[in-house]
Formats: C-alpha cells, sequence, structure tokens
C-alpha cells in the first residue's frame, strides 16, 4: 500500500519529461489552440453578417422554406392516395 507500482513510475516518468523536457511545445500547442479558436469565432461572425445580408426580411434566419410541387406531381400523389383506400 505504502510502496509505488511500476504503472506510478512511469505516470511520474511521463509527469517529469513533459514538465521539464517538454519546454516549448505546450505552450507552443496551446497557442495554436488558442489561434484556432480565434479563427472559429472570426468565422463564425462573417458567416453570421452574411447571412444577415442575403436573408429576406420575412423569414427568420436558419429556417428553409417548403419545396414547391408542380400541379402534376400534387395530383399524381392524390390519384396514388385514392387507389389505396
Amino acid at each position: 500500500m505504502g510502496g509505488m507500482s511500476p504503472i506510478h513510475w512511469v505516470i511520474l516518468a511521463v509527469v517529469v519529461l513533459v514538465v521539464f523536457g517538454g519546454g516549448g511545445k505546450i505552450s507552443g500547442m496551446m497557442g495554436d489552440f488558442a489561434k484556432g479558436i480565434k479563427s472559429f469565432k472570426k468565422n463564425m461572425a462573417d458567416d453570421e453578417s452574411m447571412a444577415g445580408s442575403n436573408a429576406s426580411p420575412s423569414e427568420a434566419p436558419g429556417h428553409l422554406s417548403a419545396p414547391q410541387q408542380n400541379a402534376s406531381a400534387q395530383t399524381q400523389s392524390h390519384e396514388t392516395t385514392q387507389t389505396r383506400v
């Protein structure tokens, strides 16, 4: 219970290597992560501004209108439902 198993030594070695041997790798990864988040936020803001300029005022953003069917397709679907009954 008081001794350290081999897995504890491995975990300790990994932590020591990352902390002391990693040097600029961790800060470099965090900097890349921050750049990715900033780029994502910028692109999301650009998309919202583009969507606002292209959307018609009668429709809410993000909503799709129903597909339009031509008259022949409507009569065909109506005829097939009548024949099934």
